[in-house]
């Protein structure tokens, strides 16, 4: 029989509740507290999707989903543990307690699609520094952007999108904006292989469904003096507005997995407030969550290991 594997997921991580945002702020500023004024911003943040971002409760139903899927298509029987970048369980007391479970093999995934050092790079390295101290193997997920169900899944919801929500004689006044997480510029500067995939995806979901024009940006860029990745999906909006006068603008956070903070405030709310402005309509998907397609893509990736 073989040993028992761990599938270690790994996410960004959210507060549980408001007493967290400090606390999880603080650690995302890597121990620096934030002001008062940027604490109160990310509050009203929260407050305006609702109170409390439902990361939590999906990165759980979405780990779920995969050690189910995995453990039915590998010959190999998986653990789950789930490790945090900002929150606890943190990443380091997730390898502790596969430890602790007497398990030497770690299988890890991040809920992103695209690699950058600067992102799953950072986690995979947390992952291993941590294992290295009990004797633990990791095998390291990279990406999974290219896996064909987690495309299907994009084509499918850009196909209804078009087909239920825009007359089929206004496709070409339609902006399709595929994004995701801005870095720091500096990540070009090592041919960080980030800003490519996402033009791949944007390329992969084009090459099966044409109707529209496409375009890349870039969402929710730090707060630091480094200047980030753009061109930034708001400032996206307007210029194309004001060069192309499109009516409809479809927003695809693709380097996102669920509907959290930069989605549901980022794209919902300030992508809104210009679409409104300009008087175009704003159009956003549902995200991939636990979709078969979405989790599929990921076992994909993992049974290559």
């Amino acid at each position: 029989m073989a040993e028992k594997k761990a599938l270690l997921v790994m996410a960004y991580g959210t507060p549980y509740k408001e007493s967290d945002i400090e606390p999880y702020y603080t650690h995302i500023r890597h121990g620096r507290k934030p002001s008062e004024e940027a604490l109160q911003d990310l509050k009203d943040r929260y407050e305006a999707i609702g109170g409390i971002s439902p990361l939590a409760d999906t990165t759980e139903r979405q780990a779920e989903a995969l050690i189910d899927a995995l453990n039915e298509q590998s010959e190999d029987e998986f653990e789950l543990f789930i490790g945090l970048k900002h929150i606890h369980p943190f990443i380091e007391d997730s390898v502790k307690a596969i430890s602790e479970a007497g398990i030497k093999e770690i299988y890890s995934i991040v809920l992103a699609p695209h690699f950058s050092e600067f992102s799953v790079g950072s986690y995979n390295k947390r992952a291993v520094e941590e294992a290295e101290k009990y004797g633990i193997t990791v095998k390291s997920v990279d990406s999974f952007f290219e896996q064909k169900p987690f495309i299907d899944f994009w084509v499918d919801a850009l196909e209804t999108t078009l087909e239920k929500d825009i007359p089929a004689d206004e496709a070409d006044q339609t902006a399709i904006i595929v994004s995701a997480h801005s870095l720091p510029e500096k990540i070009k500067e090592h041919n960080d292989p980030y800003p490519d995939q996402l033009e791949a995806t944007k390329d992969l979901i084009k090459a099966r469904f044409d109707k529209g024009n496409y375009f890349v940006g870039w969402q929710s860029e730090g707060n630091t003096p480094d200047p980030w990745l753009g061109p930034d999906v708001q400032d996206l909006t307007r210029d194309l507005y004001n060069e192309h006068g499109f009516k409809h603008f479809v927003y695809i956070p693709l380097g996102f997995v669920c509907e959290h903070l930069e989605v549901l405030y980022d794209n919902d709310y300030e992508c809104k407030v210009v679409t409104d402005e300009i008087g175009a309509v704003y159009h956003r998907p549902a995200m991939p969550n636990t979709d078969s397609r979405f989790i599929q893509a990921m076992v994909n990736e993992l049974i290559k290991l």
